[in-house]
């Protein structure tokens, strides 16, 4: 599959042939819908926290007696039914995350890129670099290109002018290839890949 290649400037600089492998998959919305999951799952923090009946303060003492007062039964002051009582099957700390299979999670991110070619919502750039970390500057470039809400891949590290100038943008994330994942790749409406991340990431997937 050949995809055409833009500078920043938007201007066309050659073709790229897209491998079939990473960039040509059926959309498969399950695969995406368990990797998402399980990456927001993972990213859940698992501190909340409430006490229940052993924990709260009172006394475990029967208040009264069980029969012949005319009033409903009652054990001690930490029941869940009484105001300050300890909570029933309230959260606890623990670790959300769950496991997927690696194979699994590599088939979901190359459909995620599959999907966004198949959609004609991925770009290649032959660079993403600027000549000075200026906010401005990457904003009036997007603007000329039409992009609202894009996700940048780079190979490595990318550029430092680049990262240090979309920081201030709400509407553009960058990433390095390694970094690479489906819940950000479905999150944004554009995709842009350099002509070095795909490199990268047929060499990674294919």
């Amino acid at each position: 599959m050949k995809a055409p290649v833009h500078s920043f400037d938007n201007d066309a600089v050659g073709d790229i042939e897209l491998s079939d492998a990473v960039f040509g998959l059926p959309l498969r919305r399950d695969l995406l819908a368990r990797v998402v999951n399980w990456q927001l799952a993972k990213r859940r923090a698992g501190t909340h926290k409430v006490k229940g009946r052993a924990e709260v303060q009172g006394s475990t003492r029967k208040l009264y007696k069980q029969k012949g007062t005319g009033n409903a039964r009652v054990g001690n002051l930490r029941v869940p039914q009484r105001r300050g009582g300890g909570r029933a099957h309230g959260p606890v700390v623990r670790d959300h995350a769950h496991d997927l299979p690696k194979k699994f999670r590599a088939l979901a991110l190359k459909t995620a890129l599959s999907a966004k070619a198949a959609d004609g919502r991925l770009f290649v750039l032959e660079e993403a670099r600027l000549q000075e970390g200026k906010t401005k500057l990457l904003k009036a470039k997007l603007d000329k290109l039409g992009w609202s809400s894009v996700l940048v891949i780079d190979a490595g590290a990318g550029d430092e002018a680049f990262r240090r100038a979309a920081r201030n943008l709400p509407v553009i994330d960058v990433l390095p290839q390694a970094g690479a994942n489906v819940y950000d790749i479905l999150r944004r409406d554009t995709l842009v890949l350099t002509r070095a991340a795909v490199a990268e990431l047929e060499a990674r997937l294919a």
